[in-house]
């Protein structure tokens, strides 16, 4: 019987390195152009953040500055092709590892602790730790559940630190400063809101590896996401097996999506892009793309990180359970 307790976080291996950091206005720049393609409206603005505790947004603490950081843990080949249910992460001691001593806030997309639900989950993280170690979680799980297999959004408790298998997490200090406020309506092209910037860092930056993260919102419109169903008993080896696995919505906004974004997987397995959202009734779940081009409405604040910390790479590995 696997233990449900969070893996020592000073047994697991840390890797890190530093990411190109472009200057926010030649940023915007780039991703503007890039949007351009795919939307017909588009703005792109550097900006001081606007207080991300407030409503509509609803993080756990105010900006997205100080030590800004990607960090990795696990990944897909540590639920497919069948779940290895050791491997549980205590997300404030490997932040804590990450950026030190102080205040954290820490977003993003992730398995969520399944002991907590007695099932596998999605996770949506946002999660403050205080200077003196206090957690406060506006994180929530993403379900399915019953014979309707209906989405089920519930909390984190500020007593649960942990995520299972897989997270993808933009970690600061939570502090105000300039950010990339982006709005966009009216999609007109066929790449998903997150896949057009990335794209358009990566044709700009090239070898350069460039990570970002933050929060957007889908203000109008549904968005296509999927929802995790209970651990797999047999083995899931393709995308076709894992289409027919998980649960795909068409969500309503408002939804308030949480992760990161990367250009390169850097020789560290890095996921290329992952959010999560969360709403204020039950919806949530992992962001694909929207469905709605006519209506759809993004508004997002996202800071470039200094570096990427790589936790517990899977030894062996597989590129399936990605997207």
């Amino acid at each position: 019987m696997a233990t449900t307790s969070a893996l020592n976080t000073n047994e697991l291996l840390f890797e890190e390195k530093p990411l190109y950091q472009p200057p926010l206005q030649e940023l915007k720049q780039v991703i503007q152009s890039s949007l351009l393609k795919n939307f017909e409206n588009v703005t792109v603005d550097v900006t001081s953040c606007p207080d991300l505790t407030a409503s509509p947004y609803n993080l756990m603490d105010s900006g997205l500055c100080g030590s800004p950081s990607l960090l990795e843990a696990g990944g897909p080949p540590y639920l497919l092709p069948l779940v290895q249910r050791e491997k549980l992460y205590n997300i404030k001691e490997m932040c804590q590892k990450v950026v030190g001593e102080g205040k954290i806030l820490a977003v993003g997309a992730g398995a969520g602790p399944y002991p907590l639900r007695n099932s596998n989950c999605e996770g949506i993280y946002n999660m403050a730790v205080s200077a003196d170690g206090k957690i406060t979680n506006g994180s929530y799980t993403a379900k399915v559940s019953g014979k309707e297999e209906s989405c089920v959004l519930e909390p984190i408790p500020d007593s649960e630190p942990r995520c299972a298998l897989l997270l993808n997490l933009f970690v600061c200090r939570g502090e105000p400063g300039k950010v990339l406020k982006i709005t966009c309506k009216k999609r007109t092209g066929k790449q998903n809101f997150i896949e057009c910037i990335r794209q358009g860092l990566l044709e700009k930056y090239e070898d350069k590896c460039v990570g970002m993260g933050g929060l957007f919102l889908i203000k109008r419109g549904k968005v296509f996401q999927h929802v995790m169903r209970d651990f797999s008993k047999t083995p899931i080896t393709s995308e076709p097996e894992l289409n027919q696995w998980l649960k795909f919505y068409d969500m309503p906004a408002t939804l308030n999506a949480v992760g990161t974004l990367i250009t390169h997987e850097n020789d560290l397995d890095l996921r290329l892009q992952h959010f999560h959202s969360f709403s204020t009734t039950n919806w949530g779940g992992h962001y694909h793309h929207d469905v709605t081009p006519e209506t759809v409405e993004y508004e997002a604040y996202l800071n470039v990180a200094e570096r990427v910390v790589r936790v517990d790479k899977p030894i062996e590995t597989h590129k399936f359970g990605r997207d």
